[in-house]
């Protein structure tokens, strides 16, 4: 499988050295476009198989799935500038600019002869770049072995699934905005452990194992997380009480407030 894509910004170049680095696609089998050097030259130099270039029409040619990595307001100018290289029957499009979707596309890649290629909206977020992203996946004119291999490619940059269109903003909601939401546990924990008495770089090594710790419960013995809190609330314990006080300061009505401001 050949994949292009066009743009090597933040999210365009996580994607490319996430893949170059991984199993599945050979580095020689990637090509990234930007209209800029730099950034291609910082990947060519990590990864000296990736192809670059600085023209979209040629990175686009051979390609099997091409992916726009560019800014929303400039999709629409990569589609029309590619377009005339594009082979519908075989190539596949996904686009990673939030907001736009797939009915858009589809009415942007139109060439008015009523065929398309397999057009696809991903929402990732940015642990990409540790090959630790949560991506979601929705498409328009689906092929089973199209879906399969798009798939394929994005569990190698963390977890991906497919989602009906209309959820994708719960979703992002859940996993794009909750990185930051995640963020800000640990910077209130740090703080907690440092009012304790422990040092910040102390209390945040503490509190990202524990959370390690805590997501490896879950996937290793597929429990659920009360499950775990029931296994260390004795009681009349220090644990019990200090849930409950996390509760009297609206701890889960704060999570489910700010999940559902998320998607206004």
């Amino acid at each position: 499988m050949k994949i292009s894509i066009i743009g090597a910004g933040n999210m365009g170049g996580a994607v490319a050295r996430g893949l170059a680095s991984g199993s599945l696609i050979p580095a020689s089998d990637i090509c990234i476009a930007n209209p800029s050097p730099g950034k291609l030259d910082a990947l060519k130099s990590d990864f000296p198989a990736l192809r670059t270039t600085q023209n979209n029409r040629e990175a686009v040619r051979g390609a099997d799935l091409i992916i726009l990595a560019v800014k929303p307001w400039k999709i629409r100018d990569v589609i029309d500038e590619i377009k005339p290289e594009l082979i519908y029957s075989r190539q596949s499009i996904a686009s990673m600019a939030a907001g736009i979707g797939t009915a858009q596309l589809c009415e942007w890649l139109d060439q008015g002869d009523g065929q398309l290629p397999g057009v696809y909206y991903l929402i990732p977020n940015t642990a990409i770049a540790r090959r630790r992203s949560m991506t979601f996946i929705s498409s328009a004119h689906r092929n089973a072995a199209k879906d399969a291999e798009l798939l394929a490619v994005f569990r190698e940059l963390g977890d991906a699934m497919f989602v009906d269109e209309q959820q994708m903003n719960a979703c992002m909601a859940l996993a794009s905005c909750g990185i930051a939401y995640v963020m800000r546990y640990i910077r209130a924990a740090t703080e907690g452990g440092v009012e304790l008495g422990l040092r910040p770089d102390e209390a945040r090594r503490i509190i990202m194992q524990t959370m390690l710790g805590a997501v490896s419960l879950l996937e290793v013995d597929g429990s659920h997380p009360e499950a775990e809190i029931d296994k260390v609330t004795t009681p009349g314990g220090l644990t019990i009480r200090g849930l409950n006080a996390m509760e009297e300061s609206g701890f889960t009505a704060a999570v489910i407030r700010g999940l559902r401001a998320s998607v206004r």
